[in-house]
């Protein structure tokens, strides 16, 4: 079997048993956060390649008195925070993979303006489609240094396997009930990328 083809069975059956709880999430997020319920932005997928990554929103969006729209430490509400911990915000992500633009396993996609700033290695990580979860994820998540994080991506694209993945999402399971990584210290999520310190050297 192919990871393609893996992919998209695994996504569509999974669609089809979460379905009940997709639904209770979304009228959760619609109460506890308004609308709209799911959040959208355009990210770099398989060789660069732009899609629009879809996942439950887990923050307010609301804007201090200068019109910036607030730390996400502030926007992020327990409500957000219990979504994110448990990853249930990343469900909707399924229906990327169904459509081909994501995998369930691979690194996971980062913002548009991150491309500038990768060294070459880094860059690697387009090489393949973007997961749901990844290496990095099970190895540390958002505790990780970025360094750390890209090491790991270039990884798994050199290491790649239907048997490699089958692990990854095994221990993703641990890891999402051990609640592990959820977070870099002294940060909500995770800081901003700035470039590669190998990068800077050059």
């Amino acid at each position: 079997m192919t990871k393609r083809m893996f992919d998209f069975l695994v996504a569509l059956i999974a669609l089809l048993v979460f379905l009940p709880l997709l639904l209770v999430i979304a009228w959760q997020v619609r109460r506890n956060l308004g609308s709209p319920v799911l959040f959208r932005q355009i990210r770099p997928g398989w060789h660069g390649h732009q899609f629009q990554l879809i996942k439950f929103r887990t923050m307010r969006d609301v804007q201090g008195e200068d019109g910036r729209q607030l730390h996400d430490a502030e926007r992020l509400t327990a409500f957000g925070n219990f979504l994110r911990s448990t990853s249930l915000d990343e469900l909707p992500e399924l229906w990327n993979v169904l459509k081909g633009e994501m995998s369930l396993v691979g690194p996971r996609p980062l913002l548009m303006e991150y491309l500038s700033l990768y060294s070459p290695e880094q860059a690697r990580r387009h090489e393949v489609r973007p997961g749901v979860t990844g290496w990095a994820q099970v190895n540390g998540r958002n505790a990780l240094s970025w360094e750390d994080k890209f090491r790991l991506d270039v990884w798994y694209v050199e290491h790649r396997s239907l048997w490699l993945d089958l692990k990854i999402l095994l221990l993703t399971v641990k890891k999402v009930f051990a609640r592990e990584g959820i977070s870099a210290a002294g940060e909500a999520t995770m800081p901003k990328f700035t470039g590669s310190k190998s990068r800077e050297k050059r």
